[in-house]
């Protein structure tokens, strides 16, 4: 076993590897950007290096630097985490050339896997199914679209180079192929640096699910059985567990021996994973998606149904160990399911949020597990992956392991940040969960059911209570009733307190229960209902659920609106980078016309003019960094006569 090993990543995935190193005995190496100098993984390390400013091609991503590290600090092996340089041959490659133990597969494992085209013709050789689709790497646009349309519409167009979702695009009409070959291109390149596409078949109401395998260096593989990932949101997968509900004993060990061929068939070392597209209908009918040489932000599910530790396993195969298993020794016990806490704000159509992390509370205890790499005190960027901790509940069976995990969820307070805990909460409770009735494609049909219409009441009721309670006067003694707020007036009736508030739109709120407001907590009676909230700051939290409860100042609000003539101004929805400008001062725009690009977490946010008009005022240029609610651009509209109105 290695003495030193350097963790080339951060968050929730360097935290989880370097508990692992501290329970093997081993010496770890953090690195960090200016972003996370005070990050929890840079001090639950043994060491840390600075590698860089904040934005991850001058630091997480600079294998230079991240070589450097490995050389100051004495580390004789590089665990790359996932993302980031996780699948990159080049850093495999890099490592090796420095006398350094990179903790995955090959190199050229790597670079196979790497590049779905050449994954699904070698596995294909290898006997293993796969998905109908083009064939041949650097397609144009035009033989693009023309497989798309040989293959039949609808199609699912997919970077070669990446995965996670990142630039995958559902085309369902002919005439949209353009513009989503565009922007596939556009994001593909943006996140893995390469903007080669491939189109494959659509399979409607398909379900995801993928196998765990662990291959040592002597030429043993296995599988650890397979996890249900198909609760997903733009082809990113939100829920997980293990075992799926969908696979019998059959067809668990059929499709557990084709990801082992798959392995196989590029000489793989360590953990990985391959994912397949099941038709619900019929799960014999599995088909090979793509092979992930990595680690799963998903395996601590694998983990708790085989009692295997992943990262431990990683070390060992990588330090030259045999693995201890046959495949008859692989056994599933009991059901796991984890679920994805990510920086979005479920109520704005999951934008991207951010913020300092003021009062946290994560979950933990019998059958619960949460792998976080936040602290109370964190700043959440709109530079990184928008993943902030995953929590995983164990049980005995499924239902036990939902109703855990939705217990977890309700316990979880991250109030400075807006997250999507209550809306994950809220899917596990839905009945075609419950029943295991799931499809990749259910979360967007079911969505609206799961975010709230309408801010609570008693969320204004308990921020008007904090309010009062600020206002009282603290000191004993008398009193002089004009500084007490109870609507106290000379020779007249009280008059209620009212607080002009707003967490999206503005309210006049009078408080009409009984509150109780401690310096953590906040508990208010409605209609003989008692309701207590976490509290910090002007944030509440709930059962998951968070209101930043702002005042409202309808004075500075009127001012802004003139200042930018409301309706026509086009702002940010979320703090990121305009990376896209394609309109300047005195174009004439159409309405709905795509203007600006705003990414963040490496999600895109099209700007679309809000009517035809004409630009007036355009406020930023590519690689400008933007606030929520920045104003970008104003469009004048039109007058009846087709010129814009002042």
């Amino acid at each position: 076993m290695f003495d030193t090993v350097l963790v080339a990543n951060r968050g929730e995935i360097a935290v989880r590897v370097i508990r692992t190193l501290r329970a093997l005995g081993v010496r770890s190496v953090a690195v960090f950007s200016d972003a996370d100098a005070d990050a929890r993984h840079v001090r639950e390390a043994d060491a840390a290096v600075r590698i860089g400013p904040a934005p991850a091609a001058e630091s997480y991503l600079s294998i230079d630097r991240l070589l450097e590290a490995a050389a100051r600090t004495g580390a004789q092996a590089v665990h790359p985490g996932y993302g980031f340089l996780a699948e990159n041959a080049d850093f495999a490659r890099a490592c090796e050339a420095a006398g350094l133990v990179f903790v995955g597969p090959p190199a050229d494992a790597i670079a196979l896997m790497g590049d779905k085209i050449r994954a699904k013709e070698t596995v294909a050789a290898a006997g293993v199914p796969v998905v109908p689709g083009s064939s041949g790497s650097g397609l144009s646009d035009g033989q693009l679209a023309e497989a798309a349309r040989a293959i039949g519409m609808p199609v699912l167009l997919k970077p070669s180079a990446g995965g996670g979702g990142k630039g995958m695009r559902l085309v369902r009409a002919q005439e949209a192929l353009a513009d989503e070959i565009a922007a596939a291109r556009r994001e593909a390149r943006a996140s893995f640096g390469d903007d080669t596409l491939l189109v494959e078949r659509w399979v409607d109401t398909p379900r995801h699910i993928e196998i765990q395998v662990l291959a040592d260096g002597h030429g043993h593989v296995i599988h650890l059985g397979e996890r249900e990932c198909s609760l997903q949101r733009r082809h990113q997968k939100i829920i997980e567990e293990a075992p799926s509900v969908l696979l019998d004993e059959e067809i668990r060990a059929a499709m557990g021996e084709a990801a082992v061929q798959a392995a196989r068939s590029c000489g793989y070392r360590g953990a990985g994973t391959v994912e397949f597209i099941v038709p619900g209908g019929d799960p014999s009918s599995y088909y090979f998606m793509e092979m992930n040489t990595r680690l799963q932000v998903e395996h601590p599910v694998t983990e708790l149904v085989t009692g295997v530790d992943l990262v431990e396993w990683q070390l060992r195969v990588a330090a030259g160990e045999h693995l201890p298993y046959a495949q008859e020794d692989v056994t599933l016990t009991g059901h796991a399911v984890e679920a994805r806490l990510c920086a979005e704000d479920p109520a704005r159509g999951f934008l991207p949020s951010g913020g300092t992390v003021l009062r946290l509370r994560e979950p933990q205890g019998e059958g619960v597990r949460t792998d976080s790499g936040l602290s109370e005190g964190t700043e959440v960027g709109s530079l990184y992956d928008p993943m902030l901790s995953k929590v995983i509940a164990y049980g005995p069976d499924r239902a036990s392991a939902l109703r855990k995990l939705r217990a977890a969820l309700a316990g979880t307070v991250t109030l400075g940040v807006q997250t999507n805990a209550g809306f994950l909460r809220r899917l596990l409770a839905h009945p075609a969960v419950v029943a295991g009735d799931l499809d990749t494609g259910l979360v967007e049909r079911v969505v609206d059911e799961l975010v709230p219409a309408d801010v609570p009441e008693e969320v204004y009721e308990a921020a008007a209570a904090v309010r009062l309670d600020a206002l009282r006067p603290k000191a004993e003694g008398w009193t002089d009733p004009f500084s007490v707020p109870s609507g106290w007036r000379l020779g007249g009736e009280p008059r209620p307190v009212a607080f002009p508030l707003r967490v999206t739109d503005p309210v006049e709120y009078t408080p009409r229960g009984t509150h109780t407001v401690t310096e953590d907590t906040v508990a208010v009676t409605l209609d003989g209902v008692r309701h207590t909230f976490h509290r910090a700051a002007d944030w509440l939290g709930r059962d998951g659920d968070a209101w930043h409860v702002r005042d409202h100042d309808p004075v500075a609000a009127s001012l802004t609106r003139s200042a930018h003539s409301g309706a026509d101004s086009l702002t940010a929805p979320m703090p990121g980078t305009v990376t896209v400008v394609k309109v300047a001062v005195g174009d004439e725009v159409s309405a709905g016309e795509s203007l600006l690009v705003v990414e963040a977490m490496k999600m895109e946010h099209v700007i679309s003019a809000p009517h035809a008009g004409t630009v007036t005022e355009l406020d930023v240029t590519p690689g400008t960094t933007v606030a929520m609610d920045q104003v970008l651009a104003v469009v004048a509209p039109h007058d009846e006569e087709g010129t814009a109105r002042p």
